[in-house]
């Protein structure tokens, strides 16, 4: 089973974690069936680590690692969310460097990979303008219309605000 993380809330069906058959967890030495498959800045060469050891902080104290790097994250007045953020909760894989975006003073919950197609099933697409963070991002708007696809060149990454539900979209290219 997997804990709940605040700011990663489905982790496998994002692809965080993959499920197969049972590996070592690198940091409590148990067996798991689901690890995780998404960056973790560390100097040490980490292979497997189990949902709790990165629920609980252990894999991020161990080898003094983080999920998101800190300086690649909108900022909160509360330190300990930025705590959650990089040694609690696993991250999601960019083309660059991750961002993780905030809003209402908190961090964002990532809610998975988009492309134009996605947003318009989830009724977004004609909301480009309101969700879209240019600020961080930096493309043209119109170049994020025409070229973001789900697993293309130009890739989305759809967020979600904890308290007033808004969405907002981070985008990065190859």
């Amino acid at each position: 089973m997997i804990p709940h993380f605040r700011y990663h809330p489905d982790p496998l069906g994002t692809g965080a974690f993959t499920k197969g058959d049972p590996q070592t967890c690198d940091c409590c030495g148990r067996q798991t069936d689901i690890w995780y498959n998404s960056p973790f800045y560390s100097s040490e060469d980490v292979e497997c680590l189990c949902p709790g050891c990165i629920a609980d902080g252990k894999a991020a104290e161990k080898f003094d690692g983080e999920f998101q790097d800190s300086a690649s994250a909108d900022k909160v007045s509360d330190p300990a969310k930025l705590e959650e953020l990089t040694t609690r909760t696993p991250g999601y894989c960019g083309w660059q460097q991750e961002y993780w975006l905030a809003h209402c003073d908190d961090y964002c919950a990532f809610t998975g990979y988009v492309g134009m197609e996605e947003l318009e099933e989830m009724g977004l697409s004609d909301k480009l303008e309101e969700i879209y963070r240019k600020d961080v991002a930096m493309f043209d708007i119109e170049d994020v219309r025409e070229n973001m696809q789900n697993e293309g060149s130009m890739q989305g990454y759809l967020f979600r605000c904890l308290h007033c539900g808004k969405y907002f979209l981070y985008v990065d290219c190859d």
